[in-house]
């Protein structure tokens, strides 16, 4: 299996898209959220944190009824959350990516991570960075590690 392909992040939605896949692979097979994935950029209006942040409770129950998205309510609600705490990230920090290069190691950040984003545990959090091109351990360092402490 080849790993997930690293993008060079050029706005906020290109983050919240990421931590979003995350989100939804959690639990599933990445397959089945590949082949929805067209359907939830078009759902969730190209992952716009400010739209997504804004969507209401009558857009979630709408949002569990569209056949194009996984209609799983509380990783629909964590997406929703997490655009919010996005929005507040990038505002905290001048710049989502600053935020990122904060926390000093890979350990502090996807400690931070984990507690501003919802649904998201730490093989998300690794994910997320990898993908983003942030640091990370070497995947065989990660999973040992990740062993390690669920042992």
């Amino acid at each position: 299996m080849e790993p997930p392909t690293i993008i060079k992040p050029e706005k906020l939605a290109d983050y919240l898209e990421v931590i979003t896949k995350a989100v939804f692979e959690s639990g599933m097979s990445w397959r089945v959220v590949e082949a929805k994935w067209p359907g939830f950029r078009e759902a969730f209006h190209g992952f716009d944190p400010a739209y997504v942040a804004g969507l209401s409770p009558d857009d979630v129950d709408r949002l569990t009824t569209d056949t194009r998205i996984i209609r799983n309510r509380r990783k629909i609600e964590a997406t929703i959350h997490n655009a919010g705490a996005m929005l507040d990230t990038d505002r905290e920090f001048s710049g989502f990516g600053r935020y990122l290069r904060s926390c000093g190691n890979f350990d502090e950040l996807s400690a931070d991570l984990r507690k501003r984003f919802k649904h998201f545990g730490a093989f998300g959090a690794y994910y997320f960075l990898y993908v983003v091109g942030e640091p990370v351990p070497a995947h065989e360092e990660f999973r040992a590690k990740l062993a390690a402490t669920k042992g």
